[in-house]
Formats: C-alpha cells, structure tokens, sequence
C-alpha cells in the first residue's frame, strides 16, 4: 500500500464504494483497525471511498464494519486491537450508540481505542451533554465530515490512540521485564534459563512461541561456535539437528549480530544481542507477526540489559556452587584417606541418595521439605556423612575384626564430632548449604526411626528427612560391598534385612522408594561389584 494521499474531493462522500478492495491490509505493515458502526450501508460506503489509499507511519488502514451496536460490541471481543471507531448514535435503538460506548469502557475495559461519535441527528444527543456524560474523543455530526475533515480525524485519533497505546505498553511491559527477570533469577542451569528467555519474550510481545536462543563459542574448545541453547514453536527441529545449516539466511544475521554486537530488527530476521561480563555472548531471535515498533525495540532493549544481569548472576551462582562442592569432595577425600576400605563408598551414597530422593519427591512424599534447593544439594552433602572418621583412632577406625563395647562408643562419636565440624562451617554461609545439610546427616544418620540409634536418640521426624535418606543409604550400599570383616551380601537379602527394619530403624517412607527402585531396576550404580 502506498503512503501517499490522495488529493480530497469533496463530491466523493456521495460516491459509490466500486471497489470492495481498495483498502486492504498489507502483508508487511501491521494495519491500523478502524471499525465503522452504522446501520445505513451508504454511510460504509462513503467512508471506505473516503478513507482509501490513506496510511499513517506506513500502515494502512483496514476498515471494518458493523451495523448494530450489537454486532460492533461482538467485533470489538474479537480484535482487541482495533485503533478507531466511528460511531452512530441512532441504530436499533435511539441510544444504542451511547450504550456501547458505556460496554466498550466498562465491560470491555477498553480505554484506549478512540471514539468518533458521528450522528445524523444532533437533536437527540445533544453534544454538551455527550461530552460531559459519556467516554467519546469527538463528535460530528454527518453533514460536517468531508472527505478532507474525515481524513484530519482520522489522522488525529490514530495519532492520540498510538500514544495511548505506546503508554500501557511501556506500563505493561517494563511490569513483565520486572517480573521475569525475577523468575529468571531462580533458574539454575544454562538451558533452563535459555528456555525462560524465550518464554519471557513471548509474553513480553504477546508474540508466539517460535524462538532460539544461541550462544557463541569465541574459543571454541571442541563446542561450534554458534552453539544452540534453547528453541521452540517450529524451530523445535533444531533441537536434534544442533545447527542452523538449514536455515543459511538467520545464521547469517545471527553472525552478523554477534559481529556488530548489536540487535538487529530486520523484520521477520528480529535478532537480540545480549552481551555478559564474563564475555558470553548470546543471540536471540523470535517471530513477530508484524515489524516491531519503536516502543517495543526500547523495551527489548531494557529486557537484554536486565537479561544479561540475570545471566550474570547464573553464573556467579555456578561459579559459588563449584566452589562449595569443591570443598564437599575435598572434604570426604579427607576423611576417606584415612578409611581405605570403604573405595567409592561415598560416591556411591550420593548417587543414591539423589535417586531415593528424586523418588519420594514423585511419590510425594514429604512434599513440604522438598524444596527445590533440598534436591539439588542433598545427594552432594551426603558424601560428608562420615566426616567425623576424622578424628577416630586409626587402632579403631582400620580394625580389621569386630569393636568391643569400648570401642564401640569411641567410634559413635564420629557422628556428633562431624555434626560440630560441619555446623560450625555453615554458621558463615547464610540459608540452606552443602555444609548445613552435611551437618545435619553427619549428625542423623545413625539415628533410628524409632529412637533407639544415637548420637541423640531422635524420633521419627524429628530425624532430618536427609539424614533419613542416608541412613537408608549408608547400610545398603555398607551391605552389598565387601567390607575388610564381611562378603558382599546379596541384594534379594540385603531388602529383606532393610524392608524388616522399617518403621524401627529406617524410615518406611525411605525403604519404600528404595525398594521401587530395586524392584524396577533403576538403580543408579552398581552394586557388590
């Protein structure tokens, strides 16, 4: 559609409409929605032969009609977007136009769209009186509205209405940038948090879901360097394929961003630069239905900048977490360097326990203490369970045979000096820790369900539901391994002594989930090897 005017002539408002299809959407510019309400055809007519070949910022106009007040307010449910409405008062009844004025503001809840009431009888709604009384933005009446003076208001409501617009999208969308990049925050691993940000522009733009998300390799390391992190909608292919090969025209523009490092909207290539402070570079690029606007460019401008702060604080978070496991794993090193023959014990354990608790949580069990955090740290505290061995005599700790009574007591100790050791560490991390949960099964899992185990001789719950776990975990894995005074047990043998301390020693909860896993043969390592 061209964005030229045509010249105003007077005489056309009487003319014929010959050509159904003079005005029509373009398929490159999103079109501004101008419904005509009037229950005369000619009226139609005369405004669509008058309003033809206008566009305003290069988007045409795509006129709609409606000839009740009725069927208007069905059309306005079904496109919330329509920009203008030139309005009769006098249709199926003397009022109806008035009416859905009120429906279009209230019950619609529409305050953006502008309305020109148009009227062919003045005398039975006064002007004063509807301007004061109802929620219009001009009235006219239909001997006044030449083609030249249609064509100024038009012009006018469009301009007031892209204002209009332009405000709730900026209230609207800095609203959801907050929002998301607070939902953002919580994500913990790359391609999760990969999948939010495409999911957030989605519903930033209330766009479909077609998307992907790339990521550049600059030293590449064995990676490609424009690695595929995230895709949905039709671009889901990619998943499996794992490059953009099969689509040569967005590679290239995906390139050419990572290049100038900067967006580009080169509408339907929309390309997103997100730059970091350690240096990753990600891309990504969605599927607007029309060529962005300038509100919504500024707006994911303000969403990179806010995304590439969440990243920044992803990977500040994994680089604190790998600084916290590598001190678990050089802490059950310690204390495995004395105890030789326990081999992978602790590995073993954590596997186990990640397992065990990953199938209470599908069971439901115990679902207000499986927080997302208790899942994702449980199995790594698990392996500093026998921290405490530290401390134990070596005359005590590499017996070979069975501990007398004396001995006995010395060992038990072990769980109490590792609880300390372990609580007094996490006393300088705030919230939940490696080093709180490895206290807390350092401390428990020679408990008993029943309250007969020690160091405290706790009860039921009042065991912390990760020293449960291990407990289970401990004298499984101690039973099916070969120990300096003990074979392998079998495993038809070793459930049978675990399912018959449930409820006494372990917790029947526990023994249940590690019986499934038994039973259907997923256990996550092997045993007695």
């Amino acid at each position: 559609m061209s964005s030229k005017i045509l010249p105003p002539d007077e005489d056309n408002w009487l003319l014929d409409d010959s050509d159904d299809n003079a005005v029509r959407p373009s398929e490159l510019r999103k079109p501004w929605k101008v419904l005509i309400v009037d229950d005369e055809r000619d009226v139609h007519t005369a405004t669509r032969i008058a309003l033809r070949g206008i566009s305003y910022k290069e988007r045409p106009l795509e006129l709609l009609s409606a000839y009740s007040g009725a069927e208007a307010f069905q059309m306005l449910r079904q496109h919330n977007d329509i920009a203008l409405i030139m309005l009769d008062v006098v249709m199926e009844s003397e009022d109806a136009g008035l009416r859905l004025v009120h429906r279009i503001r209230e019950e619609l809840n529409n305050g953006v769209v502008r309305i020109v009431l148009r009227t062919g009888q003045p005398g039975q709604a006064p002007e004063q009186e509807v301007i004061l009384n109802y929620d219009i933005n001009d009235y006219k009446t239909k001997t006044e509205l030449t083609t030249q003076k249609l064509f100024t208001t038009t012009i006018a409501s469009l301009r007031a209405y892209e204002n209009m617009v332009s405000l709730e999208k900026n209230r609207q969308g800095l609203a959801k940038i907050l929002e998301s990049a607070s939902d953002l925050y919580q994500l913990h691993s790359l391609r999760e948090f990969a999948s939010g940000v495409l999911r957030q522009i989605s519903a930033l733009l209330d766009i479909g879901t077609d998307g992907i998300l790339c990521v550049r390799n600059e030293n590449h390391s064995g990676r490609p360097e424009l690695e595929i992190l995230a895709v949905s909608g039709s671009y889901e292919y990619l998943a499996e394929k794992g490059d953009l090969s099969s689509e040569p025209k967005l590679e290239s523009v995906i390139m050419q961003v990572f290049k100038e490092k900067r967006s580009i909207y080169q509408h339907p290539y929309d390309v997103l630069y997100i730059a970091s402070r350690n240096r990753r570079e990600f891309a990504v690029h969605f599927m607007p239905q029309w060529p962005l606007d300038t509100v919504e460019c500024d707006l994911l401008d303000v969403f990179c900048q806010r995304i590439s702060a969440a990243y920044d604080n992803l990977y500040l978070y994994h680089q604190l977490r790998s600084a916290q496991e590598a001190t678990v794993v050089a802490l059950a090193d310690l204390a495995e360097f004395r105890d030789t023959d326990t081999g992978d014990h602790v590995l073993r354990v954590q596997k186990l326990t990640d397992a065990i608790a990953q199938e209470m949580l599908m069971r439901n069990d115990y679902p207000e203490q499986m927080s997302r955090e208790f899942l994702d740290m449980v199995g790594m505290a698990s392996i500093l369970h026998d921290i405490g061995k530290v401390a134990t005599p070596d005359h005590i700790l590499l017996k070979p045979g069975k501990l007398d009574p004396e001995e006995r007591a010395i060992m038990e100790q072990h769980a109490s000096i590792g609880a300390h050791i372990l609580a007094k560490s996490a006393q300088m991390v705030e919230g939940t820790s490696y080093l709180s949960l490895g206290s807390e099964i350092a401390g428990g899992h020679h408990e008993h369900f029943d309250g007969n185990g020690y160091p405290g001789k706790l009860l039921g719950q009042n065991i912390p539901l990760s020293a449960r776990i291990v407990a289970v975990v401990d004298v499984f894995d101690a039973l099916m391994n070969k120990r300096p005074y003990k074979e392998p047990w079998k495993l038809e043998d070793t459930m049978q002594y675990i399912k018959g301390r449930a409820g006494s020693q372990f917790d029947p909860l526990v023994v249940e989930a590690l019986s499934l896993l038994v039973d259907e043969d997923r256990l996550p390592v092997k045993f007695g090897e």
